[in-house]
C-alpha cells in the first residue's frame, strides 16, 4: 500500500495501491506499479511460479519505461506497446532460461500514463487481457477498457447477458495476453485528465467479490485515494476472495481540462472510434487467467 503526492507543473497526482493474494490462492500472482506518470495493474497466469514471473516483470519493464516519460510531454501508444513487447521479449527469455519445453506464463495489463496532447493533460488509458480501468466522475463509474475475453466476445455476439457474465463458465478465459507467444496488441483511450474526475485500475478479483455499485459506492464515500484503494481491497477479501485483488485509485488536483474525451487511439495516433465502443477483436489464442 502507498500513497503520496507529486507536484508535475499543473497537476498533482495522488494515489493508493494495494494487493492481496486473496483467501484461497497460496500465492500472489498479481503485481502493480504506482510510479508516475504511469500506474497499472498486472494479473499473472501460467502456474504460481511463472504467472508471478510475468505480472513482475510487466511492472518491473513499465517502470523502466517511465523513467523517460513525463507528463508535459507526450506519451503515444506506440511507445507503451514498446514496454509491451519488452515485456513479452524477457518473459519469453525467462522461460528460456527455465528449460522451455512447452512452459508458458503472461499477465494481462491495465493502466493508465499521465501524458500531454495537443498542451492539455491527458490520461493514455491501455489494456491487454481482463483487468480494467474505470474512471468515476459526477458520481457514476463508468469502464473505460474493454475486456479481451471469451466473455466480452460473447457479450458483443449477443450470446450472453450482462447478468449472466459473472457466473459464466468462461468468465476467466482471455484472448489476449502479455505472454510468451507472438508480440500482441493493446487497446488506448485518451481521456481528459480532470481534477474531479478518479481513476480506478483493477485485476479481475476485486469484480469476482464486489458489484460495480458497491465499487461507487467505495469510490464515493472516501476522500483520500490511499482510503478508497485499501477499503476497496479488504472489502473484497474479507469474506475470503477466490482469486488474488489488486487496486489502483489515482486522482488529481489542478487546473487541467475538465470536460473533452478525446477519441480512442491506435498506437500509430490515428483516430478510430469514439470512447465507449469496442475494438474489433482478433481471433488470438485463449488463456486462463
Amino acid at each position: 500500500m502507498c500513497a503520496r503526492r507529486e507536484g508535475r507543473q499543473r497537476v498533482q497526482v495522488a494515489w493508493g495501491a494495494a494487493t492481496d493474494a486473496g483467501g484461497r490462492r497460496p500465492v500472489n500472482e498479481d503485481a502493480v506499479l504506482a510510479q508516475p506518470p504511469v500506474f497499472l495493474v498486472a494479473d499473472g497466469m501460467g502456474g504460481h511460479v511463472h504467472g508471478a514471473m510475468a505480472s513482475s516483470i510487466v511492472v518491473r519493464t513499465f517502470a523502466e519505461f517511465s523513467d523517460a516519460w513525463h507528463p508535459d510531454v507526450e506519451v503515444r501508444g506506440e511507445h507503451v506497446l514498446a514496454a509491451i513487447h519488452s515485456a513479452q521479449a524477457r518473459i519469453r527469455a525467462e522461460l528460456e532460461q527455465l528449460g522451455g519445453g512447452g512452459i508458458t506464463a503472461g499477465s494481462t495489463v491495465a493502466g493508465a500514463v499521465l501524458t500531454a496532447h495537443e498542451e492539455k493533460t491527458y490520461w493514455l488509458v491501455f489494456n491487454v487481457g481482463d483487468s480494467r480501468v474505470y474512471r468515476f466522475s459526477g458520481g457514476e463509474l463508468t469502464q473505460v477498457s474493454v475486456d479481451h475475453s471469451v466473455v466480452q466476445e460473447m457479450l458483443e455476439a449477443g450470446a450472453l447477458r450482462p447478468e449472466q457474465a459473472r457466473d459464466s463458465r468462461h468468465r476467466h478465459v482471455i484472448t489476449r495476453a502479455v505472454d510468451s507467444g507472438p508480440d500482441t496488441i493493446a487497446d488506448f483511450w485518451l481521456l481528459s485528465a480532470g481534477s474531479q474526475d478518479r481513476l480506478l485500475m483493477c485485476s479481475d478479483g476485486l469484480l469476482d467479490e464486489l458489484s460495480e455499485e458497491q465499487v461507487a459506492s467505495v469510490l464515493a464515500e472516501q476522500e483520500l485515494a490511499s482510503a478508497a484503494a485499501e477499503v476497496l481491497l479488504q472489502d473484497a477479501i474479507s469474506g475470503g476472495a477466490r482469486d488474488n485483488v489488486s487496486v489502483v485509485v489515482v486522482d488529481l488536483a489542478g487546473d487541467a481540462d475538465l470536460a473533452h474525451t478525446a477519441p480512442r487511439m491506435e498506437p500509430g495516433g490515428q483516430d478510430t472510434s469514439s470512447v465507449g465502443t469496442t475494438v474489433p477483436r482478433e481471433q488470438i489464442r485463449s488463456t486462463e487467467g
